[in-house]
């Protein structure tokens, strides 16, 4: 990143790892526009950060245009962005059906949101990021690369990002592009893919911020990254 005051733009930042990302960039100095879709909880949880004006929240869904340009547009004012987050996702239908039995509503629902959506606010926030030597991180999971019963809709949503991904990181070399594998992490949708399992065992989406702040420090090639390994200099 070229700024010394660094802009980025993280969707999904009301909870879990998007919050805690917000958190940990706005520590570290970054000025941030952030969405969710629930207004109340997104106003909550930036105003217990109290990181004051360098978080610009802005609730909204990112399926809807007129959001994402509202995003950039925030981001335009306060210089341009250096980064996206393309975090924002949906699980899709709790219990995870079978692919013989998914709905085929919620299947494009699922795409639209993880897939289609996230390529749109690329698309619009390409020429700032060009212009800044930026970077784009499209947050996935295991299930984009390993078969689990139940996770079809989800995990096909996920490996149609990280292709997405891939391509636009050869069709744009002086851009980091990065898929970044988080790990199974204390959060809201991972309960939602165990109702009624207790996933207290699993760590705290803070726990990962240091290897994604080691991850925007160090500036690899593009690539898929899981944050466990990035501390061990690895990647996948």
């Amino acid at each position: 990143m070229r700024s010394d005051n660094p802009v980025a733009i993280i969707t999904g930042a009301s909870r879990g790892l998007g919050l805690a990302l917000t958190a940990g960039l706005a520590g570290a100095g970054w000025r941030l526009v952030v969405d969710a879709r629930g207004a109340a909880d997104l106003t909550a949880a930036i105003a217990e950060l109290g990181a004051g004006d360098r978080v610009v929240a802005i609730p909204g869904d990112v399926t809807d245009a007129a959001h994402r340009r509202a995003l950039i547009e925030a981001a335009d004012r306060l210089g341009g962005p250096d980064l996206l987050v393309n975090n924002a996702g949906i699980l899709g239908p709790s219990p995870l059906p079978s692919l013989a039995d998914h709905p085929l509503d919620a299947f494009r629902e699922v795409h639209e949101v993880n897939v289609v959506a996230p390529l749109a606010l690329i698309q619009l926030a390409l020429p700032a990021l060009r212009s800044r030597d930026g970077a784009i991180v499209t947050v996935t999971s295991d299930a984009a690369v390993e078969a689990y019963p139940g996770w079809g809709g989800y995990a096909s949503a996920k490996a149609a990002a990280e292709q997405v991904t891939s391509v636009l990181s050869v069709e744009e070399p002086t851009l980091r592009v990065w898929s970044v594998d988080p790990g199974d992490l204390r959060t809201r949708m991972h309960q939602e893919a165990f109702p009624g399992t207790d996933i207290s065992d699993r760590p705290l989406p803070e726990t990962v911020v240091p290897a994604f702040l080691k991850l925007l420090a160090d500036a690899p090639p593009s690539g898929r990254f899981r944050l466990a390994d990035l501390l061990t200099g690895a990647s996948r």
